[in-house]
């Protein structure tokens, strides 16, 4: 049996009626860039996020970049970003040119880690980045009584985790202004590329909205400089499509997560997910740790099951990153975590024997 890690073909087909639709009806419509299909999904992500405004530009990276330069975040500023997470976090910050600061996970969540951002907060720290990773809610709560506390901005990263809670209330709704991505193997995936920003914040909305917009409100004439990031009118027409059923197909993951939590429970020196005390997660990956990592994934591939590795190298290890002059053992929870973590196959059009068949496979593999 082959069992891909994910399989976009087989979810897009899931939609075949509906995508073909949205499709024939945005090309009919003659109007392709920041037509009604944008303003609609704007509207209806604003009110699934629980927040007032939704914005969507051209990539979640971009999201996070115009939410930065909305807090006016820049040159000197400093950016608390978890240690433990994909590169894009961590490039928004140096885009605006603001400097990163990392703060480590807990190792039983991934997520960063609240008793530890006081320490790293400095005169020039102007924000907390928290992300919500592979998933579920980091511990959002907290991190947003740290940063009233000292009067600086939080900022979701929520590329990961459309869906997901922390004490009832939904992820990309608690910080100050939160960033997503679309890309088509999220949870909420477009058929290419595409992101958004959310926020309850009139003032940084209709900053963002200008600036993704080339600086303008009225074209030809430009009150700010500003880029085109602008979320295509085709991918916001399937994304509506998609935003409706999220709710069930997050439900699904769920329920295939806690198959794999049945039958992998105490295999090996497996380590399950864990889900925090008043988060939920929407599975967006469903990561394991293992001391026999690269054997296990080799093993794996060789019963025909796909695997990745969420993410083989932290930021601070990154040769991208090498000028802040990190080196290995600086933050021994990340390393631990990409040393030993591994993301088995998990999307809502999995069918039973396909987790059937991982399961078994890495029972006999420990064995």
């Amino acid at each position: 049996m082959k069992v891909p890690y994910l399989d976009l073909l087989k979810i897009n087909k899931s939609y075949s009626e509906e995508l073909r639709s949205a499709y024939e009806q945005t090309m009919d419509s003659g109007w392709y860039i920041l037509g009604k299909n944008v303003d609609a999904f704007e509207k209806e992500y604003a009110a699934y996020s629980q927040t007032e405004y939704s914005l969507g530009v051209a990539n979640g990276l971009d999201a996070l970049i115009i939410s930065l330069k909305a807090l006016q975040i820049g040159a000197g500023d400093e950016v608390i970003v978890p240690s433990n997470t994909y590169i894009a976090s961590w490039l928004a910050i140096s885009y605006v040119g603001a400097t990163p600061i990392p703060v480590e996970p807990r190792l039983d969540t991934y997520n960063l880690n609240p008793e530890l951002i006081v320490s790293k907060i400095t005169s020039r720290t102007k924000a907390i980045m928290v992300v919500n990773l592979y998933g579920q809610s980091a511990e959002l709560e907290e991190v947003c009584a740290i940063a009233k506390q000292h009067k600086i901005a939080v900022i979701e990263d929520n590329a990961q985790s459309q869906g997901a809670t922390y004490k009832g209330k939904l992820t990309g709704s608690w910080g100050d202004i939160n960033g997503t991505s679309f890309y088509p193997g999220k949870n909420l995936g477009a058929i290419g590329d595409g992101g958004a920003i959310t926020t309850s914040d009139a003032e940084l909305f209709k900053f963002c909205k200008v600036f993704r917009n080339y600086g303008s409100q009225v074209k030809y004439y430009n009150e700010i400089k500003g880029v085109n990031s602008r979320l295509d009118e085709l991918q916001a027409a399937f994304l509506r499509v998609k935003l409706s059923d999220l709710d069930r197909t997050n439900a699904l993951r769920n329920d295939f997560a806690k198959v794999y939590d049945e039958g992998l429970a105490n295999v090996g020196d497996l380590v399950l997910p864990k889900i925090a005390a008043d988060a939920t997660s929407v599975f967006h990956i469903y990561l394991v740790r293992t001391k026999r990592r690269d054997e296990l994934a080799k093993y794996l591939s060789e019963q025909g099951i796909g695997t990745v590795i969420h993410y083989p190298i932290p930021p601070h290890l990154q040769e991208a990153y090498s000028e802040l002059g990190y080196k290995k053992g600086d933050f021994p929870i990340a390393e631990e975590i990409a040393e030993t973590c591994l993301s088995l196959p998990l999307h809502q059009e999995m069918s039973s024997e396909e987790l059937e068949y991982v399961i078994d496979k890495i029972k006999t593999f420990f064995s």
